[in-house]
């Protein structure tokens, strides 16, 4: 048994060496640097240190003056109403895109997609007119939802 712990032991000691190469840099005429494992005619041996394991100790942080930090009530009310203000501004441009959104939705449901078959008779394209209707309806959705996540963030503040 201690014969095969031995042999093992050689094996990955033999593995270790092999893992381990050189390297060499050439860097020729033109200013091109080249690494290799091998060595090549002009290059010179790197001797690298090897990367450390352990992480560097952590700087000590430094917390004065953060436990108390407190901004004045005047700044924090004119901060508040600039956020309002922001806030509505965009639920304002959000409702008037809702509109359009809801205008071209009508629109496009009045106007479904023609095409001519073989005689050149105009007929509707369903597939097309599905996909147009489907698309104009995410878009209402997604206008519905922001005016919705607007008015929540309004609602939370003070």
């Amino acid at each position: 048994m201690k014969l095969r712990h031995l042999f093992v032991l050689c094996c990955s000691a033999t593995f270790a060496i092999g893992a381990h190469a050189d390297i060499y840099k050439r860097v020729d005429e033109d200013g091109h640097v080249t690494y290799s494992s091998v060595p090549i005619k002009g290059a010179k041996k790197l001797h690298l240190e090897p990367l450390p394991t352990m992480a560097p100790p952590a700087k000590p942080r430094n917390n004065e003056g953060s436990s108390d930090f407190r901004v004045n009530s005047e700044t924090q009310n004119r901060r508040d109403s600039t956020r309002r203000k922001i806030l509505e501004d965009e639920l304002a441009t959000e409702e008037k895109a809702l509109e359009d959104a809801r205008a071209k939705q009508k629109e496009g449901q009045s106007f479904p997609e023609m095409f001519k078959d073989a005689n050149g008779q105009p007929n509707p394209d369903v597939a097309k007119f599905q996909e147009k209707a489907n698309n104009l309806q995410e878009d209402v959705s997604s206008h519905e939802k922001n005016i919705e996540a607007l008015k929540t963030e309004l609602s939370h503040l003070k």
